[in-house]
């Protein structure tokens, strides 16, 4: 499994001249990194003193956040399959009119499948930003920077995966599942994009 190679390896495969891993897999390691670091704080304020009244909220992140990280750890093999599947489309023979329809058949499910993948990436990226709204208010301000880092790693993730969307969504014929996916990615673009610097200010705000 991808996911099991250590950070190094992972790196070198990343580097390596094969199309996989590639910017896909990267989101979602990404978005599992902001995950952890959320699960981090929470960690880190759960049974500190001083912190009592945060005690229920942290906990409750604390197992959304597990949640998305095990969720987005899942997307980086899912990312390379959904890449793989689509390469063996194009791959297919075309000789016949029968074999052409076949392959073109093959590569829209396979573009498919390929903009769903970072599309859920999105959404699970999502999820951990409004988790940092919620950590930023009442985490340990001893570890508020690592809500920072988390928020600018969420984000990123999200924008990498939607650029996976961006370049496969186009290339669908089937324009109504297209253009939902690509409507659905805009919103969570518009709501985190300032969620983002909302809570990127507060953290600043505590620092120091």
């Amino acid at each position: 499994m991808i996911t099991d190679l250590s950070t190094e390896a992972f790196l070198d495969a990343l580097a390596s001249g094969n199309a996989t891993p590639g910017g896909g897999s990267a989101a979602a390691v990404m978005g599992a990194m902001a995950a952890a670091l959320v699960s981090m704080v929470c960690n880190l304020t759960i049974g500190k003193k001083g912190y009592e009244s945060a005690e229920a909220e942290m906990k409750s992140v604390l197992g959304e956040a597990e949640a998305l990280r095990a969720r987005l750890l899942e997307m980086v093999p899912q990312d390379i399959a959904a890449f793989d599947w689509l390469m063996a489309g194009y791959k297919l023979p075309k000789g016949t009119d029968a074999e052409k329809a076949a392959r073109s058949a093959a590569i829209q499910k396979g573009l498919q499948g390929a903009t769903q993948v970072p599309l859920d990436c999105a959404v699970a990226c999502a999820e951990v930003l409004r988790l940092t709204a919620r950590s930023v208010e009442v985490g340990n301000v001893n570890v508020i920077s690592d809500v920072g880092v988390g928020v600018l790693a969420g984000w990123a993730a999200l924008r990498s995966a939607a650029l996976n969307v961006h370049i496969n969504a186009p290339q669908i014929k089937d324009r109504e599942f297209a253009e939902s996916r690509l409507a659905q990615l805009e919103q969570l673009l518009a709501e985190c994009g300032p969620l983002t610097e909302q809570v990127h200010a507060k953290v600043h705000g505590k620092l120091g």
